[in-house]
Formats: C-alpha cells, structure tokens, sequence
C-alpha cells in the first residue's frame, strides 16, 4: 500500500485527514466514487482525533439530542477510542432499518445522493480532521457521518423519512425530463433542487424536535449533533430563531454553511418529517417548487446535470 501511495515507509502515510490523504487523492485521479474503507491506513492521530472528538461530545449529546439519537449511539456500539469500521457500523444498523454506510472519495452529486438514501445506502466520508483543530472542518468528515447522521439512521421512522425524500428525487426526475426548451429545464431543475437542498438542510443536517415531555426542542440534525459549539449554541441561544416547521418558508429560506445558524425549524416527531416530505413532493409535481427565491445554496452544473441527465 505505501509503494503505491508513493511512500517509502508506513511511517511516512499521513493517515486520513481531511486534508491531506493520499489514498483518497488517488481514487479521485481515477475516477473512483465508491471505494473500501481502508482501515489500516488511520494513524495514530486519526484515531486520538476521534477520541477527543466523541469524548467531549457526550455529555452534550446527553443534554441536547434527541432521545432517538442517544438510542441510535447506543446501538451502534461505537467505539470512543478509534474511528470506527463501516462493516461494523452495517453489522448493527442493516438488521433495524435496511440501512447501510457506504464508503465515499469525495463528493456525491446531488442526485446520486440522494438517489443512494431511496436504497438505504448513506454516503460516507472517511476521513477526519485533524487531531489539532478540532473545530475546523472545511468539509464533512467521518465524524460528522457516523457520529452525526448514521445513529438516526437505525431508527425505522427517521430511516422511511430519508427514503421517502430519494423517493421525491426520483419525482424530480421525471418532471424535468418532460422540459422541452433546455435553458427552463435548467431553471425550474434548479429552483426544485434549491427547495430540496433548503429542506434537508433545515431537518437532516440543522432540525430541531420537540421535547417528549413537549417542553422545550431537542435536536436531531446532524449538522447539530456533530458539532461541539452549535449544539449547545442551537438550543440556548436567544439569538437563535427557533419556529415551528413550515414548508413554504423552509423551500423559500436561503441557508450559508460557515457559521452558526440564526434561524431553525422544529419539528414534531419524525413521523411528522415523514409527512412532510410528502407534502414537498405533493408541491413539486404541482409546480410550487419551480419558482423559489433565488440565492443559496448555490449550485454547480455537476449537481443540476446530475437530475437532468439521471435516469428516469
């Protein structure tokens, strides 16, 4: 493995850091998407990386997650002292939901992501930052994937939520294909895409659900529950807009990923989301989501080819 990473020496490996990991490199110069996890290459610092990142998330977790969240850890059997195996994560989610982890170089398109969640497959990222900077994440990374996302992933109500919104993709799908003129395909695809972007932005990476007891929010999105600072920041902060969910303000609500967010949705139950997601497919095949306001999140030509080009 170091002989074709083009080290000298195991010693000479940088592990699998988000910045630097020549493995990962090399599956993107050849056009690998999906690939194995290759375990062996996590250094030393990677896995004290993951150590300090799940030690100091715990008692937060137990504070500000959702109770279906501190279940899906549980379940799990994640190890606190090394980055996790993705077979072993499969091992005890697969059997509760159908769901399974799926080792990624990079990024996905837009629509294969989503398409891989209608399958019960979730993209995963497995690199992490760097032991040093804790804080700094330019992109996601294994911690915020297994960490952040997968505990939901074995809970049966939140998994049929995911698959039903690969579901509106697919829907997506078929609508543009049906767009004769080129330039409005690509401008009602991207404004659909825009409106789904904001909605999973606003329940899967940044939702927030009411309490059991109905007092207060606890919260379910990963973006959340993988970050040390905006979990606590999420809940407490009177700065913080907290409403609950409404689809036409989510579709309409632009979103910007490098700071803390000012304003989020609550929603009731997960059940709740799961309806939800009907109602923005319902919006979608009666043309609501062809004009949503413009800005971000903006979108590359890869991710709006990735619809038009999809198939049907």
């Amino acid at each position: 493995m170091a002989t074709t990473l083009g080290h000298d020496t195991a010693e000479d490996i940088p592990g699998l850091t988000t910045t630097r990991a020549p493995f990962i490199e090399a599956a993107r110069a050849h056009g690998e998407l999906y690939i194995e996890q290759p375990y062996d290459l996590y250094n030393g610092e990677n896995h004290e990386a993951w150590r300090q990142l799940f030690a100091r998330m715990g008692d937060r977790w137990q504070r500000y997650a959702n109770p279906r969240f501190l279940q899906g850890v549980e379940t799990l059997c994640l190890d606190p002292s090394a980055v996790p195996r993705l077979e072993d994560v499969n091992k005890f989610m697969a059997p509760r939901t159908g769901f399974k982890a799926k080792a990624v170089s990079g990024y996905v398109p837009a629509y294969l992501f989503f398409d891989s969640l209608r399958k019960r497959e979730f993209p995963t990222t497995i690199t992490i930052r760097d032991a040093g900077r804790l804080d700094y994440l330019p992109e996601p990374d294994i911690f915020h994937d297994i960490a952040g996302h997968v505990p939901m992933h074995t809970d049966p109500a939140f998994a049929d939520a995911l698959v039903r919104f690969g579901e509106a993709a697919q829907t997506a799908v078929h609508i543009v294909k049906r767009i004769k003129d080129p330039d409005e395909q690509v401008r009602r695809t991207t404004s659909i895409m825009k409106a789904m972007a904001r909605f999973f932005w606003f329940t899967v990476e940044f939702g927030l659900m009411r309490a059991p007891d109905g007092k207060g929010v606890k919260a379910y999105g990963s973006g959340l529950l993988s970050s040390y600072g905006e979990l606590q920041h999420s809940i407490e902060s009177p700065m913080v807009q907290r409403y609950p969910i409404q689809l036409e303000w989510v579709i309409n609500q632009y979103f910007e990923i490098d700071h803390y967010q000012p304003l989020l949705f609550i929603v009731e139950s997960f059940e709740h989301l799961f309806e939800q997601v009907g109602v923005l497919e319902d919006w979608m095949k009666q043309g609501k989501l062809d004009n949503v306001s413009p800005g971000e999140p903006s979108l590359s030509e890869v991710d709006v080819r990735s619809f038009i080009e999809a198939s049907a």
